[in-house]
């Protein structure tokens, strides 16, 4: 959950879903830079957008049926902004691994995990969620 701001919560959010296909992961990167900039946290632009496209980028190769959607949930609150991508695929969590120089995947969520304060997964009916925040304010 996103932390509660002296006002008692959520001050903006925004949810949209995707198709699973590459374009996707550009246009909720772009989107996520713009709303950021909008909230009023310019300074954190760049790194929601590439966090978002991690996070994008994991649900469309490993989350994603033919077919089916993915979610990207933004909330800003007054101390966190959180990014959750949710996929309809449960059954395998993600998890930071290393990767060989010569991998040209497989470094997404060591990339998250350096710039988010926090991240993790939840569970859903259907899917899961994966989700990170970076502070602001």
């Amino acid at each position: 959950m996103p932390e509660v701001n002296a006002q008692g919560g959520v001050i903006h959010s925004d949810k949209l879903s995707y198709t699973a296909y590459p374009r996707s992961v550009s246009l909720a990167r772009r989107r996520a830079a713009r709303l950021v900039e909008e909230w009023g946290h310019g300074d954190q632009a760049g790194a929601v957008a590439l966090l978002v496209s991690e996070l994008a980028t994991n649900a469309l190769l490993h989350g994603c049926f033919r077919g089916r959607l993915f979610q990207v949930e933004l909330s800003l609150t007054g101390s966190a902004l959180r990014i959750s991508v949710s996929d309809p695929r449960g059954e395998v969590l993600p998890e930071p691994r290393a990767a060989t120089e010569s991998e040209q995947f497989g470094r997404g969520l060591l990339i998250v995990q350096e710039l988010a304060s926090d991240w993790g997964v939840e569970g859903r009916n259907v899917g899961k969620t994966v989700w990170c925040e970076v502070r602001v304010g």
